[in-house]
């Protein structure tokens, strides 16, 4: 088992940035890709970025992609995601998500990932 732990979110006028950040415990070896997922009401959960947790391959949704920086320290277990040039489409719940499926790729698919933190909510005000 592995346990995730968001933080880091808060409110922020558009244009500014958060820095959120995911510790994970347990049976953290295990952890093959890592990735960030956003959720508003009524919607479905959206794959946001992802790492490779050996090597550091990163994606990211084209929503994202040059705003939004993900990074990982090993040694610390701990998964972060630097938000800048927030907008007030981001507002959303986001959560972190780990996968011990071996793979060779970030999956943007949230069935393909086996453990969900409890999320943090962020809002981006106009």
């Amino acid at each position: 088992q592995v346990q995730l732990v968001e933080s880091g979110g808060g409110l922020v006028q558009a244009g500014g940035s958060l820095r959120l950040s995911c510790a994970a415990s347990g049976r953290a070896g295990m952890t093959v890709t890592m990735g960030w997922f956003r959720q508003t009401p009524g919607k479905e959960r959206e794959f946001v970025a992802g790492v490779m947790w050996i090597g550091g391959g990163t994606y990211y949704s084209d929503s994202v992609k040059g705003r939004f920086t993900i990074s990982r320290d090993n040694a610390k277990n701990t998964l972060y995601l630097q938000m800048n040039s927030l907008k007030p489409e981001d507002t959303a719940v986001y959560y972190c998500a780990a996968s011990s499926y071996y793979t060779t790729t970030v999956s943007s698919r949230p069935t393909a990932y086996d453990y969900w933190g409890h999320g943090t909510q962020v809002t981006v005000s106009s």
